[in-house]
């Protein structure tokens, strides 16, 4: 039942300026707090965390057209209702009532919503059948489009068709932690889908026919649809090496029965002879984890893990970190082949490089990237694929040619970015492959299904890519590379893994990397977001990123 609490130490809410941000305990409950923000003359009370992995808001950056960022991954609220705006956070925020009393602040509010500090987005539906929904996939990109499309009362029949044996998970914990039950990391139970009104079909497609506007799959199932939206995902990339396709104990990492398999050749006593090939950061990640326990070397074909992306100066100092905690790496390396076990020739034994070192393996993990997983539309004459088997679309995510009906996002869609450094008024078509840009394309998708009618005149809704991974320390990654960079600018303290990273082409900086330096990621991805980032020469002058302006006007 609500009543009045009382928050602590704060007398006035006229104390509080406009954009303002004020944590507050709340009298009367153990851990109880509030985040006080001041936006257009008005205070807001609300959850102090962020629903995703509970950074504190207070550190987020509000935004004039009140929105709250997150510190952390980027995921965005709603100041005034706590809505969700962007991935990845996957509730909203509870909102309280505040107002003055007695000389002191007071919120209305009950214990259990205090505590519990998010709301699930109201998504319950009876479904009609004139509209009907099909999405292709079971990860992050989907998430993003039926959470977003019932959040804003779509009316039609949604079917998911997945591959994988469980319901969508966050898929990031698969190489950070290797968690091997689905229940743990599943984002919704399965009374969510229900109550929504989302059928699961747990199959694999074998074919769309975009005339008559149908989905058959391997069962020999046919799905009609209306709207179709294809979310596959990606395929772990193999070795075409000797040994590599036919020993056991060689594993990729994708699925939650890719994390059980390696779990069971691990065994209860661990202290295994692992080697991870692939320095990104699948295997950074899944190396970091199993360093632990066991006994880790990573080979990479850079001469720093992640230099393609990151550059060599930040690629030394995460394998720095992942040294710290026991991991052996072998660089600027090649594998020549897979070698069985003397004890069982069944399985893998050891890893042979091209310069003749030879690594004693238990079970091997190949990190080497994935191609987009569209085997399905090969041949099919109503859909041209790229070269690297990615579709191409509009900036809604839209597949040309098809009347706007069909929409590719996540791993397999090549889209027009228009962040810095790409053109400014074409945009640059790029593929990103992370859970944080699939979820808000499928959230960008769902605006575009609601407002089909008038998708011409509907402004794409923009975001900046944001990635993290967990490397010794948490990075955290924004902007995009896209169009290449030319010089790297350091800030912080990069000897003690602490720094801003800065990537810039010309006098634009296009991308920026943090470790311990929360939150200027985000922060500068609400610049870029409004073209409003400092240039290379201002932030080599010492222009502080934290302390620059968020002008209103959205411009990507």
């Amino acid at each position: 039942m609500a009543q009045d609490y009382k928050l602590k130490d704060i007398t006035s809410l006229a104390d509080i300026k406009d954009m303002d941000k004020v944590e507050c305990e709340v009298e009367g409950i153990q851990d109880g707090k509030v985040l006080l923000v001041k936006y257009n003359g008005q205070v807001h009370a609300m959850t102090p965390k962020c629903t995703h992995y509970g950074a504190p808001l207070k550190l987020g950056v509000v935004a004039p057209e009140g929105r709250i960022t997150c510190p952390w991954h980027g995921a965005c609220f709603n100041v005034e209702t706590g809505d969700v705006e962007d991935a990845p956070a996957p509730n909203a925020l509870k909102k309280f009532e505040v107002f003055e009393k007695n000389g002191a602040v007071y919120i209305n509010a009950s214990e259990a919503d205090i505590k519990s500090a998010q709301r699930d987005p109201a998504v319950k539906c009876s479904a009609s059948q004139q509209e009907k929904l099909v999405i292709v996939g079971g990860g992050s990109g989907t998430f993003g489009v039926v959470q977003a499309i019932r959040e804003n009362k779509y009316k039609g029949a949604i079917t998911v068709i997945t591959r994988e044996p469980n319901l969508i998970i966050d898929r990031t914990k698969l190489s950070k932690a290797l968690i091997a039950d689905a229940a743990k990391i599943q984002w919704r139970p399965e009374e969510w889908y229900k109550e929504a009104s989302i059928e699961v079909a747990h199959d694999d497609v074998t074919g769309v026919d975009f005339q008559k506007k149908t989905v058959t799959t391997k069962s020999g199932k046919s799905y009609p649809y209306t709207k179709l939206v294809l979310a596959t995902g990606g395929v772990p990339r193999t070795l075409p090496l000797e040994g590599f396709k036919d020993l056991g104990n060689i594993f990729v990492l994708r699925t939650i029965p890719d994390v059980q398999a390696i779990h069971q050749a691990l065994g209860e006593q661990k202290n295994k002879k692992v080697v991870v090939i692939g320095s990104s950061f699948i295997g950074m990640e899944v190396g970091n984890c199993l360093a632990k326990e066991n006994d880790v070397t990573i080979v990479g074909m850079e001469k720093a893990p992640m230099e393609r992306v990151m550059g060599e100066q930040v690629g030394r100092i995460f394998q720095g970190n992942l040294e710290k905690a026991g991991v052996k790496f072998k660089l600027s390396a090649s594998v020549d082949k897979a070698t069985p076990s003397s004890g069982d020739s069944s399985k893998v034994g050891a890893v042979h490089l091209k310069d003749g070192t030879v690594l004693p393996a238990d079970l091997v993990i190949l990190g080497v990237g994935v191609r987009p997983a569209t085997d399905f539309l090969q041949g099919n004459p109503s859909v041209t694929l790229e070269q690297d088997g990615s579709i191409k679309t509009n900036e809604h995510f839209a597949v040309p040619g098809l009347n706007d009906d069909v929409f590719a996002i996540g791993d397999i869609a090549t889209y027009p970015y228009h962040g810095p450094g790409a053109d400014q008024d074409k945009g640059t078509y790029t593929r990103i492959e992370h859970w944080n840009v699939a979820q808000n394309a499928g959230r960008g998708v769902a605006r575009a299904i609601i407002h089909s009618g008038s998708l011409q005149s509907l402004k794409p809704k923009a975001f900046i890519p944001i990635f993290w991974s967990a490397l010794g320390a948490q990075l955290r990654y924004c902007g995009s590379t896209v169009g290449g960079w030319d010089d790297l600018v350091m800030k912080g303290e990069p000897q003690n893994a602490k720094f801003a990273a800065y990537y810039c082409k010309g006098d634009t900086v296009v991308a920026v990397a943090t470790m311990g330096m929360d939150p200027v990621m985000v922060k500068c991805a609400e610049l870029m977001r409004r073209k409003n980032m400092p240039t290379k020469s201002q932030i080599q002058s010492g222009v502080d990123v934290l302390t620059v302006g968020v002008p209103e006007s959205v411009r990507i």
